[in-house]
């Protein structure tokens, strides 16, 4: 797999300008480790930080709880975590909705992504899916264009909340189609996905992970994909650039971060050890499954990564004049 191959390297390479003895020296807290998740259960942050939470818990041979504060698209949880103590005993699954989008739109947020965290780990990136139910009787990009133009304002878009990735794409597609269409915010994946499901709303931009237990029972279909490239999930369904939207791509992705003053070494030790949790065969597998992919690598790595998106969809928010509902 092209993940593992990556991991591998860069974690080789890791190892090698860290230091192996320095890392096994940093101890791990003694007790009980909690992953704080700024969604509910039944969405894509909450299922991966399932996945590694445990694997973690098995390698660490003790427990690690994911804990479930949504609301605010995750910068309620993201606030909590940042103001929690610095020794390892809870980390935050950071995604692009805390550590990206909320400061673009946000210009009051009690933390900074890059200030109030210290980075560990990217998990991965996965596209997003335009989707609706199955009774929908659209099923092409150009049918929910037409859509909208004979429906304007009343076609409705679910969202996991304001400013997050979803309502990000919602708003592209809005500005690229020249359309007018209904944004519906939720607290988060698995609300929205229910609602979709039940004919409450007519379509999404889910996160790849959030989408493809439904995707495969039934319940959703895809109209397209959002990332430039088509994922090793999805091969056969078509990007939106594929289908005359030459300059969409939005996409989510995951990591893990802890509060500013996790110590260096600390946070390199639980780099290591997540990076050989995204190397072992059935978690590539299952991320593979959900079209999670790129992920693992340096602690610089994701710092880096982290300030990239920063800047790119502060640029973004900017231009689209995406806000958050009042």
């Amino acid at each position: 797999m092209q993940r593992r191959h990556f991991l591998k390297a860069a974690g080789a390479a890791s190892v090698a300008s860290l230091g192996a003895p320095s890392l096994q020296a940093q101890n791990l807290p003694s007790g009980p480790i909690r992953l704080v998740v700024g969604f509910p259960p039944g969405g894509g942050a909450d299922a991966l930080g399932r996945v590694v939470a445990q694997k973690l818990g098995t390698l660490w041979n003790q427990q690690v709880i994911v804990e479930n504060r949504p609301g605010a698209s995750s910068m309620l949880a993201a606030e909590y975590a940042a103001g929690q103590p610095g020794d390892g005993t809870t980390l935050f699954l950071s995604t692009i909705n805390s550590h990206a989008l909320a400061p673009a739109v946000q210009p009051r947020l009690r933390y900074h992504p890059e200030r109030d965290f210290t980075p560990v780990v990217l998990l991965g990136v996965t596209p997003n899916v335009l989707i609706t139910g199955a009774a929908n009787l659209v099923k092409t990009v150009k049918e929910v264009v037409a859509l909208c133009k004979a429906q304007p304002g009343k076609i409705s878009f679910g969202s996991a909340g304001p400013g997050t990735i979803q309502h990000f794409a919602i708003e592209k597609f809005k500005l690229q189609a020249g359309v007018d269409a209904l944004h519906v915010p939720y607290k988060g994946s698995g609300p929205l996905l229910t609602d979709l499901i039940g004919g409450q709303i007519q379509f999404t931009f889910e996160t790849m992970t959030a989408a493809t237990p439904h995707l495969k029972n039934g319940r959703v279909v895809a109209l397209a994909q959002t990332r430039a490239k088509r994922s090793k999930a999805y091969p056969k369904l078509p990007t939106m650039q594929e289908q005359g939207f030459p300059e969409f791509e939005t996409m989510n992705w995951y990591g893990i971060s802890g509060p500013a003053k996790l110590p260096a070494a600390l946070a390199r030790r639980i780099n290591e050890d997540v990076n050989k949790v995204l190397a072992m065969p059935d978690v590539d597998e299952k991320f593979d499954t959900f079209g999670v992919e790129d992920g693992g690598g340096s602690v610089e790595r994701y710092a880096q990564f982290t300030h990239a998106e920063l800047v790119k969809w502060a640029k973004v928010a900017k231009d689209a004049k995406v806000s958050i509902d009042a």
